[in-house]
């Protein structure tokens, strides 16, 4: 982008003046919005050095223009124009401030993200995460950003996803191997979501294909492929995926982590991908997510099921010592009692939760000696939770088809989907919450016409604190 502007700056206070002064242009043309948007990109890369040390800083520039009358009267070709210099600015400067922009309209306005999509861009932020992997680290994170949020609100184009290469999903994997030392990196989070969507957008391709999608055409999920073919060397993504999912609040992002972990269960290649302590870590954050997920969560109930079932059935927890299997069994016996505390707890029993739960307590090894299991009820619990536990032991003695299950979970899982930015629901929470109000009420929800407050707040709000880049699920406080 070749447009000369030359200024002489007193002071800091003068560079946002001068930014409030050209994104204020009145244009009644195309080639006047034109000439204001390559004044406005020059100006900025020009003092970006000088004046624009963090990405607060650079959240600031980009909302300058985002709030600006120039973007507000011609949204539509400023969007287009914007979409064209990603696809052919090579500055670093330049392609940090375009792809902020991007980020934070598209958050904003999902339009963004679909008009990047039928530009073409999916290719072209492959590139340059891949191609630019040196330069400015804050734009290589931006871009895996812009990645991840432009994919995971709509289905991407065939094309492109044929057109990845299996190195550079390779070389995704070796960057979060080349971090294992620092779990809080930057890096860890953005490139982990990057993967998980890819793996959902090749499940959608595979299992949900769209109308114009030829029943012929198959495309290879080359996230499986290379854990398949070379596993052994990136240990480090599994351990951060099972670490998410303990810790993940969004619902979107929990299914991504689950649809993942399926399709790795029930790949004969990739059944021992993660060590045994691993998984066991998994099998306890499952178990205490089934029991804290709250009654509206049905579909992401049903999904956790669905990947206990091969979890259970597949990997290296089937031989002995079997981990939690008294625990598994009392909570899978649990969420189809009838009656009582445990339906006050998880709900009336719906058939897809039967079946599911059935599938998983006719893994052999929890059906092992359970003839045994009905004539000693667990010590400890009331007769009522006791009773309900046996007649759901004989209520789910039924053998389930293999082949039919697993057609129809590899469908299910794959089409479950949530909104970006619902959060799931905690049982825990809530009685915490309630012991400290004293009462049941809730915590508001955001409305899309909720007013946005001044433009710091909606920095924060957007990942942006003003001393810090985006928190990281993986940093908790008190650890190192």
């Amino acid at each position: 982008m070749e447009f000369e502007v030359s200024y002489q700056l007193d002071d800091e206070q003068q560079f946002w003046d001068e930014i409030d002064d050209i994104v204020a242009a009145r244009c009644q043309s195309h080639g006047l919005i034109d000439d204001a948007l390559r004044s406005y990109f020059a100006f900025v890369s020009n003092y970006k050095g000088d004046y624009l040390h963090t990405e607060y800083d650079i959240a600031r520039c980009s909302l300058k223009l985002l709030d600006s009358a120039l973007f507000s009267a011609h949204k539509e070709y400023v969007r287009r124009q914007i979409i064209y210099s990603l696809l052919e600015e090579d500055s670093p400067d330049t392609l940090h401030l375009i792809v902020v922009l991007l980020l934070f309209d598209g958050r904003d306005n999902e339009i963004t993200f679909e008009m990047m999509n039928e530009e073409g861009t999916f290719l072209r932020l492959v590139e340059l995460i891949y191609e630019r992997k040196d330069d400015d680290a804050g734009l290589h994170r931006m871009l895996l950003e812009l990645l991840y949020e432009m994919s995971r609100i709509q289905r991407l184009r065939l094309q492109d996803l044929i057109l990845i290469e299996d190195d550079f999903i390779q070389y995704l994997f070796q960057v979060i191997e080349g971090l294992s030392d620092d779990v809080n990196d930057p890096y860890h989070y953005p490139i982990i979501r990057v993967l998980l969507i890819l793996n959902e957008q090749y499940m959608v391709s595979a299992h949900d294909p769209g109308p114009d999608q030829a029943p012929t055409t198959k495309v290879t999920n080359k996230v499986i492929k290379v854990l398949s073919a070379r596993g052994t060397a990136f240990k480090t993504f599994g351990e951060n995926i099972i670490l998410l999912l303990n810790r993940e609040s969004e619902t979107s992002l929990q299914l991504l982590i689950l649809k993942l972990l399926y399709l790795l269960f029930t790949t004969p290649s990739t059944y021992e991908y993660f060590y045994t302590n691993d998984l066991r870590v998994l099998v306890d954050v499952m178990i205490r997510n089934l029991l804290d997920l709250p009654l509206s969560a049905g579909p992401l109930r049903h999904t956790y099921l669905r990947v206990l079932y091969p979890l259970l059935a597949h990997t290296q927890l089937k031989h002995p010592p079997h981990y939690k299997k008294d625990e598994l069994l009392r909570l899978l016996n649990m969420m189809t009692a009838s009656g009582g505390l445990m339906e006050h707890h998880f709900g009336a029993v719906d058939e897809t939760t039967k079946r599911l739960v059935g599938r998983c307590v006719c893994v052999p090894w929890l059906k092992k000696d359970d003839d045994d299991n009905h004539n000693h009820p667990e010590p400890g619990g009331d007769d009522e939770a006791n009773e309900a536990s046996v007649a759901a032991r004989k209520l789910l003695d039924v053998e389930i088809p293999g082949g039919m299950a697993s057609s129809l979970s590899v469908v299910e899982v794959t089409t479950q989907r949530e909104r970006p930015g619902v959060l799931t629901g905690s049982r825990q929470r809530e009685e915490d919450h309630d012991k400290r109000d004293g009462s049941a009420a809730t915590r508001p929800q955001r409305s899309d016409d909720d007013d946005d407050g001044p433009p710091g707040q909606r920095l924060e709000a957007a990942g942006f604190p003003p001393t810090l880049q985006e928190t990281s699920p993986f940093e908790v406080e008190g650890e190192a």
